[in-house]
């Protein structure tokens, strides 16, 4: 089951930042906000720990919805 993470910043290098940290752990459906300062990503559970570690650790705070499977 995939978890929606939605992470803001204060500055747009650190979004950025945290977008390339993620790709590189493979995190799908990011979806970068038009301001810069905000995304959305996919991961999945064996990720999560991870990506929510990675956000706080590049300025960011995270929100985390469990997404409906279709």
């Amino acid at each position: 089951m995939m978890t929606e993470i939605r992470a803001t910043f204060p500055a747009r290098a650190e979004a950025k930042e945290a977008e390339q940290k993620l790709q590189a752990l493979r995190v799908s459906g990011l979806s970068s906000a038009e301001d810069g300062l905000s995304f959305t990503a996919s991961v999945t559970p064996e990720l999560i720990d991870r990506a929510l570690y990675l956000i706080e650790q590049t300025g960011g705070e995270a929100q985390q919805s469990v997404l409906e499977q279709s």
